[in-house]
C-alpha cells in the first residue's frame, strides 16, 4: 500500500474516533480540528459591556436601541400586505434589479435635486451588501479602502470579511467634524476608494461643501472611487452646510451613492438598498461592468419586495415622518437636560438618529458606561466603540420612546454627575 493510501487510512481514522468523542461527549466539537480563516477574529468573546447586557437581560433605559421596528413608532398594519403580489411568482433576474424598482429609487433622488439615471443603479439586499460588492470590484486582497473615524465599527469587519485593509482619516471635532485632509492625503497607495457618510453616524455632521469638492478632485487625482453613504440623508435634525445635497447626482469622480429601506423607511426586515453609480461615462461603464458580475454571483434581492417598492414607499411615508418627529423631539428633550449639567456638553446633531454627549472624563468610557448600565439601568456607547479618539464620549439612540429617553437621560446625567464626586484617579482627557 503506498503512502498516500496509508494518509487517507490514518485521517480517516483520526475522523472516526473525533465523530465518536462527538456523540460521548453529548455533542460538543473539537474546535481546534476545524481550520478558520483570519477573516474571523481569533476571539469572539464578548466584550465587558456585552457580557453585562446579558447577564442582566432587560435593561429598563436602553438608549442604543438602532431597530426602528422596536422603538414604539406605529407602523401600518397592512403595509406588507403588498407582498402578496401575483408578479412576485415569477422570477426574472436581472444583476442590478427589476427595471421597474430602479425607476423608482431614481424618482426618491428628486427631492434633494438629483435624477440619476436607472440604468446605472444596482439595487441589494442591504448596504452592508452593497459596501461587499464595491469592496470586492474596487479592491485586491491586501489592498485598501479608507473609511472615516469616528463613524460606523461596521466598517473594519467588512474589510476583513473581504480581505482588504480600512485605514481611517481623520474628522476634526473642532471645527464641525470636517475632514482633515492631511490625515487623508497621507494615506498608503494600496488605497482604491474613500467613504464618506453623509451625514455620518454618529456625530451626525454632513460632508461640507468646500470639504466635498477637494476631496472630488483628490478622487481624480489619486484615481479613486468615492463612496457615499448616504442612509441618513432623510432625517435633518440641526441641519449645516452640505444638508439637503446628494452625491447621486456627483459627474466629476467615480462616486457609488449608498441608500436604502432600513432607515430610509424603518424597515431594515425587507433587505433593499442600492447603488447609485455616477460619474463620467469612461469609469461609469467600467464599474458597471463589473458589479454586473459581482450581483451577478448572489441575486440577492427579493422580487416580491423590490417589485412592492412603489406601494411600500407611498404607505410607509407615515413610517418616516414619525422617526423623524420622534429624533427631533427627543433631540430638544436631551438639550433641556444636558442645559441642567454644566459638566456635559452637546454639539449640533445635523442629521441621523444618534448624539454625542461629552463627559468628564473620571472614569474610562467603558467604566463609566458600566457604571451606567449596572447602577442606573441605563444602557449607552461608549465613544471608542466608534472610533472617537481620547476619551469622556458616550453615543445615545434619539429613537426610544420619549418618555424611556428622558428618563434614561435623566439618570445617565445623574450617573455621570456621581461619578465626579467618588474618589478616582482619573483618565485624562481627550
Amino acid at each position: 500500500m503506498d503512502t498516500s493510501v496509508w494518509i487517507c487510512v490514518y485521517l480517516c481514522h483520526l475522523w472516526a474516533v473525533d465523530f465518536v468523542r462527538f456523540f460521548e461527549t453529548g455533542g460538543s466539537y473539537n474546535l481546534a480540528m476545524v481550520y478558520r480563516s483570519r477573516r474571523v477574529p481569533a476571539d469572539l468573546s464578548l466584550n465587558r459591556l456585552a457580557a453585562a447586557r446579558e447577564r442582566i437581560g432587560t435593561i429598563p433605559y436602553d438608549l442604543t436601541i438602532s431597530n426602528p421596528t422596536a422603538s414604539g413608532i406605529s407602523y401600518p398594519s397592512d403595509l406588507l400586505a403588498v407582498l402578496s403580489d401575483s408578479r412576485g411568482l415569477a422570477y426574472e433576474p436581472d444583476p442590478r434589479g427589476p427595471m421597474a424598482t430602479r425607476n423608482v429609487v431614481a424618482a426618491t433622488y428628486k427631492q434633494w435635486g438629483a435624477t440619476p439615471d436607472p440604468r446605472r443603479i444596482v439595487l441589494t439586499a442591504s448596504t452592508s451588501e452593497a459596501y461587499g460588492f464595491l469592496f470586492r470590484l474596487f479592491c485586491d486582497p491586501g489592498e485598501a479602502i479608507l473609511v472615516p473615524f469616528p463613524s460606523y465599527p461596521l466598517f473594519q469587519h467588512l474589510a476583513r470579511l473581504d480581505g482588504i485593509d480600512a485605514p481611517t482619516y481623520a474628522l476634526d471635532s473642532d471645527v464641525g467634524w470636517r475632514i482633515d485632509f492631511p490625515t487623508l492625503e497621507s494615506c498608503s497607495a494600496q488605497v482604491r476608494a474613500v467613504v464618506v457618510v453623509h451625514p455620518n453616524n454618529p456625530t451626525g455632521s454632513f460632508v461640507h461643501p468646500d470639504d466635498r469638492l477637494r476631496l472630488i478632485a483628490l478622487c481624480r487625482e489619486r484615481d479613486w472611487a468615492l463612496i457615499a453613504d448616504e442612509v441618513f440623508l432623510p432625517y435633518p435634525l440641526d441641519g449645516g452646510p452640505g444638508e439637503g445635497s446628494t452625491f447621486a447626482a456627483e459627474d466629476n469622480c467615480l462616486c457609488c451613492t449608498l441608500g436604502g429601506l432600513s432607515k430610509s423607511l424603518g424597515l431594515p426586515q425587507l433587505k433593499l438598498a442600492w447603488i447609485v453609480v455616477n460619474g463620467p461615462e469612461e469609469l461609469v461603464e467600467p464599474a458597471l461592468e463589473g458589479l454586473n458580475y459581482v450581483s451577478d454571483a448572489y441575486l440577492s434581492v427579493s422580487t416580491p419586495v423590490a417589485l412592492a417598492l412603489p406601494e411600500l414607499l407611498a404607505g410607509g411615508e407615515s413610517i418616516c415622518e414619525a422617526l423623524g418627529d420622534r429624533c427631533r423631539s427627543n433631540l430638544g428633550s436631551l438639550r433641556r437636560l444636558v442645559s441642567a449639567h454644566p459638566a456635559v456638553s452637546l454639539g449640533p446633531v445635523g442629521g441621523g438618529w444618534n448624539a454625542v454627549l461629552h463627559v468628564p472624563a473620571v472614569l474610562s468610557e467603558e467604566e463609566l458606561c458600566l457604571h451606567l448600565l449596572e447602577r442606573r439601568g441605563v444602557a449607552v456607547h461608549p465613544g471608542h466603540f466608534f472610533g472617537f479618539r481620547g476619551t469622556g464620549r458616550l453615543v445615545i439612540s434619539l429613537l426610544p420612546p420619549a418618555d424611556q429617553f428622558a428618563e434614561g437621560v435623566r439618570l445617565l446625567l445623574d450617573g455621570v454627575a456621581q461619578t465626579l464626586t467618588l474618589p478616582h484617579s482619573g483618565s485624562g482627557g481627550g
